[in-house]
């Protein structure tokens, strides 16, 4: 747009330069055919004898000048010698700086025109004053000029607004193509854009409708694995179990406990999947207002019921309700992955802090050591796990993350904790 009015402005200015050039040519021309008429004309009354006897050197009486203005030409009336014998009115008492021949000639102020008469006594010498025609040339540019001040904004803004109006529904359609991702593969909108971006719409729509088959046969596919794969594995661990009870000697007990260890962590594995797989589906995208404090205490209390985790987990909120507008599994699954994770990456035997903030945020912090800012980003990348030697699928901060974001929300994680120097603290901050 800016280069456009640019070359608007470029353009009208050069054409405005180029009539003004013309013009004053033709201002020129106009000015000399009139001065050279005038000349002639006079001459013509001078010879016919109907001015003073000027070959004779008489010289009236003249009266005292009237306030007027000034005359556009002046006259004087010479003698072959140079000796001005009669002027008008308003020309100098010294004769013109301008040459007793015939033609024009300029000097500073003034453009003249000398004609001899038929015997070639005299000379009358007409001037016609410079700054009338700069005058006229400048009236004329300023007349041209004024439109163009006023075409010009009005031109510009004409521009924006049909640009605005041309691009808006690129923008809408750019937009609505932006606004797709896992959660969002509804077919864009065909029926309200031009013309001319419907075949766009359209094959971003059959696009869409291929992904959103991919996707759903992937969904589909991780859901029932997962879901299949819960009863044979339990099973499978219920069956482990009861023949480490059963087995005699050491040796066989310990490759119990490896299989008992390995179904143990597909299991886990298996629950992520099915947790990843409903995060994908759109879980957190339905909302119902609920207290979170009243489920949030619910997980945590599960948690210090454990005697593995019981004394490590503390728990502190404000006796105000958090009603936020949210799926109540979806945050559930958000604060036991985040739990989960805590009491898996935090230091053995250390505190893992749950607590909520009185601006409503959900906090989740245990010990540890610190981590970089890049290292706190890629955790939420799937299957992604940092320096650890702690067991785990690296999902759990991905499905939290997802939900989290699905609800409107922002999982922020930090490390050093807010509560210390050290250890990771993971944020949850949902909208009122």
């Amino acid at each position: 747009m800016t280069a456009l009015t640019g070359a608007l402005v470029a353009f009208w200015l050069g054409a405005i330069g180029l009539g003004i050039f013309v013009m004053r040519s033709e201002f020129d021309e106009i000015f000399d055919n009139a001065l050279e008429e005038t000349t002639e004309r006079l001459l013509a009354i001078v010879e016919e004898g109907h001015l003073p006897n000027v070959q004779g050197g008489e010289q009236p009486e003249r009266a005292p000048p009237t306030p007027s203005k000034h005359e556009y030409l002046v006259y004087q009336v010479r003698t072959a010698d140079g000796v001005v014998v009669f002027r008008s009115k308003d020309a100098p008492v010294e004769p013109f700086d301008a040459p007793l021949t015939v033609g024009f000639h300029d000097s500073e102020k003034y453009r003249f025109y000398t004609a001899k008469s038929s015997d070639g006594a005299l000379f009358l010498q007409t001037a016609d004053r410079l700054s009338h025609r700069r005058e006229a040339v400048r009236e004329s540019a300023v007349t041209m000029l004024i439109p163009l001040a006023i075409l010009l904004p009005v031109s510009v803004l004409l521009m924006i607004w049909i640009a605005r109006r041309a691009v808006d529904p690129i923008n809408k359609l750019r937009t609505a193509i932006s606004e797709k991702d896992g959660g969002n593969l509804s077919p864009v909108e065909t029926e309200t854009i031009p013309r001319e971006l419907r075949p766009i719409a359209q094959s971003v729509n059959l696009l869409l409708q291929r992904v959103k088959a991919t996707i759903d046969a992937e969904r589909e596919f991780a859901t029932n694995s997962a879901h299949e794969l819960r009863t044979p594995v339990a099973g499978a661990l219920a069956q482990t179990q009861r023949l480490l009870a059963e087995l005699p000697d050491e040796a066989s007990k310990a490759r119990a406990r490896n299989i008992e260890t390995a179904l143990t962590k597909l299991g886990r594995t298996s629950e992520k999947l099915l947790q990843l797989a409903r995060a994908d589906a759109g879980l957190g995208q339905t909302a119902t207002v609920t207290d979170l404090s009243k489920v949030l205490n619910l997980i945590v209390r599960d948690y210090q019921r454990n005697p593995a985790t019981g004394k490590r987990v503390t728990y502190s909120a404000s006796a105000d309700p958090l009603m936020r507008a949210v799926d109540v599994d979806a945050f559930g699954i958000v604060a036991s992955n985040l739990i989960e994770n805590a009491i898996l990456h935090g230091s053995p035997g250390g505190t893992i802090s749950v607590s909520v903030g009185d601006d409503g945020s959900i906090s989740i912090a245990n010990d540890g050591p610190l981590l970089s800012a890049a290292e706190l980003e890629s955790l939420k990348i799937r299957f992604r796990r940092g320096a650890t030697v702690a067991k785990g699928a690296g999902l759990g901060l991905a499905i939290a993350d997802t939900i989290v974001r699905q609800m409107g929300g922002v999982l922020e994680l930090r490390s050093p904790a807010s509560s210390g120097g050290d250890g990771f603290e993971a944020r949850i901050v949902l909208p009122r």
